[in-house]
């Protein structure tokens, strides 16, 4: 479904991507692991045309994503849920979910308000809420359900869970698992190893702009010196 393969990255001199070569097959789950500052933003950024690669192949569905603006590989049926979330302050939840909503594909059972309140009952109940007067979780919950509604094939999501309580990160992960076993494919940035390692397929590290490392979740789990080199834990 999703192909890069050697692209390369650069803000003004300083060259960040050097090589990186990973896949997302239909209906899996990938995590990019690694430390902060080794790339992973930056990776996602050029897969959404937000960096331009001055090097190597992004296709999707063997369309080629170099080149296109954001809203045109949104389009195509890639939904991006940024760190940060980055949700519309002043509109509230309703407005944030139907902002975007589209089904471009045509999906026989697609995302609707109704589907995402299901999943997220706390933000039917905030629905007339303005997106700054919600809490991170809440906030985060929007995110994902705002990138659902623009029924996608791909869904990204840069540091899923972070900052959030652990019981809201319960949530996100039941969500996560939900839409897996839905066989929506997923690109996944997260610290959280062991939710990780049970919900992922495939796993690449990335240790200074490279792809150092990649296995599934068995191999990671088995091999205590390669978190510890690459990951800290």
């Amino acid at each position: 479904m999703l192909d890069i393969s050697g692209i390369e990255t650069f803000y003004g001199e300083s060259q960040i991507l050097f090589g990186v070569t990973l896949q997302v097959k239909a209906g899996q789950v990938v995590t990019l692991l690694g430390r902060n500052g080794m790339g992973k933003t930056t990776t996602v950024n050029a897969i959404m045309g937000l960096k331009e690669p001055s090097g190597g192949s992004i296709r999707f569905r063997k369309l080629a994503l170099r080149g296109l603006p954001s809203h045109a590989i949104a389009q195509h049926g890639i939904a991006l849920v940024p760190e940060g979330r980055q949700i519309f302050p002043n509109l509230t939840v309703y407005e944030n979910l139907v902002a975007t909503a589209a089904n471009r594909r045509n999906a026989s059972r697609p995302w609707t308000l109704e589907r995402i309140f299901e999943m997220f009952p706390s933000l039917e109940s905030r629905r007339s809420n303005r997106g700054d007067s919600l809490s991170g979780g809440e906030q985060q919950m929007l995110a994902i359900g705002r990138a659902l509604m623009t029924n996608p094939e791909l869904l990204i999501l840069d540091e899923a869970t972070e900052g959030l309580a652990p019981m809201i990160r319960s949530e996100i992960w039941r969500c996560l698992e939900m839409l897996k076993a839905e066989g929506l494919a997923i690109l996944l940035i997260d610290k959280n190893l062991e939710a990780l390692t049970r919900i992922g397929d495939w796993h690449y590290i990335m240790e200074k702009g490279r792809i150092a490392w990649s296995g599934d979740s068995t191999a990671l789990a088995a091999d205590p010196e390669i978190r510890v080199r690459y990951l800290g834990v």
